[in-house]
């Protein structure tokens, strides 16, 4: 799999997370639509598009949803939604990416592209595949826990120390530990 191609998978997912911090609560809307759009955008990059990826499409659902909640809900749900969903959101596409781990993991079709058909079934790249998708699932369910942490905390204390740590320093660490990761399966198999 190619960087370039697993920092567009996740773009979207960074342009809401970091819209969701930086927007006034009442623009969690906003955020989950930039997001739904960047999910738009970055999918003729990784080809091919039809049929859509898992992931891409599960994105595009959850930012949808957050988006029509979002403009839809009251200012007191859209409060709600802005703590919650902005922290949650990790949670959701990390169990997606999970979940297809049997069933397909979702590196497979993004890694068809660096590699040749005729390794495809072989059950090396099988196994890759699973165990990248574990790791990039298990991560970025990490990244959810850690901030959804965060926001039950920052609920009860005014101080900044546990959102600056597990809302933004924690996440950084393990995307880049991910990113260690993912270097060191393809550099095994090479």
């Amino acid at each position: 799999m190619r960087p370039l191609t697993l920092i567009l998978v996740f773009l979207p997912l960074i342009v809401f997370s970091v819209l969701a911090r930086l927007l006034p609560a009442g623009l969690i809307g906003v955020a989950a639509l930039a997001a739904a759009a960047t999910v738009l955008m970055t999918a003729p990059a990784t080809r091919p598009i039809w049929p859509p990826k898992a992931l891409p499409a599960s994105c595009l659902t959850l930012f949808a949803l957050i988006a029509v909640l979002g403009f839809g809900l009251g200012r007191g749900g859209d409060s709600w939604l802005a703590t919650w969903g902005g922290a949650g959101i990790g949670l959701a596409v990390g169990l997606v990416i999970l979940a297809l781990v049997p069933v397909r993991p979702f590196t497979e079709r993004f890694a068809r592209e660096a590699t040749p058909r005729a390794y495809w079934s072989s059950p090396t790249f099988r196994r890759v595949n699973r165990v990248l998708s574990l790791g990039w699932g298990g991560a970025i369910f990490a990244v959810g826990l850690s901030r959804v942490t965060a926001a039950a905390i920052s609920q009860h204390t005014s101080r900044r120390a546990p959102e600056l740590l597990l809302g933004l320093i924690a996440p950084v660490v393990i995307i880049l530990g991910a990113l260690t990761f993912s270097h060191g399966c393809y550099r095994s198999i090479q």
